[in-house]
């Protein structure tokens, strides 16, 4: 066997010490790279989004400031349409049918929920669909229409916290909102047709590491993402992904997103709850569906839906619509709404 000479082993222990000096130098140079990576600030506010948020008001739930935005449209109508927004957007989502929507109702109101969009995004905080639904009974409140009727036109996460709302009016609970209409849009309301998407999986069920992850979370990894939740006619254009993503950053609703994510666990543990105040209600009912969609595919999510909810009429858009169907097609959207909410 041949053996190491003394004069490689000296020659050997300078080159293992330079190696390994190397390698602390790039650990040393990477800690404060890392650093100032995991706090970079926010995106500025684009145009748009200031407007939205300088037309919009704050109410206080529980010690957090809550954003809404409210219109007076026509005059000599006592209808009130309420809009409930996805994840992980905000109330935004539906400024390409605001105008058209305040020319059918007198009034009409959207909110941020708590930790979404303008709202606060407390942390460490248990967030659940059950306090979404308090907020949107405090918002009515705030804005004196407990004793009215009023229409819920609901998307994605919003239509969990709309079936919710759905439960308490159908139960006569305390506070509960009096609802006159449910409107359901592409929203993973049955578990079993429900396909999350994989960032969504990993932050939702990563433990401890999740505050980790939501901090690498970036404008890269959130645009791939969102792109494949949209139809490949129907994309948005760069500065409307960049209005999504800020709107998430601001006041670090990133940092949330793993809490608020529980959600998807939360549908499988309260199915029956909320399924059964969809199947149960005598409230009219509808849903516009965008068929492209990954998260509740076609056609399982729809046949499913029409064989339980037999009440409802639907609205199946262009095969080219997917999961953000007032986004991508808001003249059908708002053509299938208005013949739902003009038909009683």
């Amino acid at each position: 066997m041949s053996q190491d000479s003394p004069q490689n082993e000296s020659e050997c222990g300078p080159s293992r010490r330079a190696s390994r000096e190397w390698w602390l130098h790039v650990s040393l140079l990477c800690i404060p790279l890392l650093a100032v990576y995991l706090h970079i600030p926010p995106p500025q506010l684009s145009p748009a989004l200031n407007t939205w948020r300088a037309s919009g008001h704050f109410f206080t739930f529980r010690g957090n400031n809550i954003f809404y935005k409210e219109s007076v449209g026509v005059v000599g109508s006592s209808d009130v349409l309420l809009l409930l927004h996805g994840f992980p957007t905000s109330s935004y989502d539906w400024y390409k049918i605001w105008d058209s929507l305040t020319q059918r109702f007198n009034r009409v109101i959207a909110l941020d929920f708590l930790g979404f969009g303008f709202s606060d995004k407390p942390r460490p905080h248990r967030y659940s669909i059950f306090e979404q639904a308090s907020v949107v009974e405090a918002l009515i409140a705030h804005l004196g229409l407990s004793e009215q009727r009023i229409n819920l036109l609901s998307h994605d996460y919003g239509d969990t916290v709309a079936l919710e709302l759905l439960y308490r009016s159908d139960h006569n609970r305390n506070g509960h909102v009096t609802i006159n209409s449910l409107c359901l849009s592409n929203g993973g309301i049955f578990p079993e047709t429900h396909y999350p998407r994989f960032l969504q999986k990993v932050l939702k069920d990563s433990g401890f590491i999740s505050p980790v992850l939501t901090r690498l979370v970036n404008y890269q990894l959130f645009s791939r993402g969102i792109r494949d939740v949209f139809g490949p006619y129907t994309q948005p254009t760069e500065a409307e992904f960049w209005d999504m993503w800020t709107g998430i950053r601001f006041n670090d609703g990133n940092l949330v997103m793993d809490s608020v994510l529980q959600y998807i666990n939360q549908r499988m543990k309260h199915r029956e709850r909320w399924v059964g105040a969809l199947t149960s209600s005598s409230t009219p009912l509808h849903m516009i569906y965008g068929p492209l969609d990954p998260v509740n595919p076609h056609p399982q999510f729809i046949q499913l839906y029409q064989k339980l909810v037999q009440r409802s009429t639907v609205s199946v858009l262009d095969e080219h619509v997917s999961h953000y169907p007032q986004l991508e097609d808001p003249t059908g959207f708002i053509n299938a709404y208005l013949s739902f909410i003009n038909s009683f």
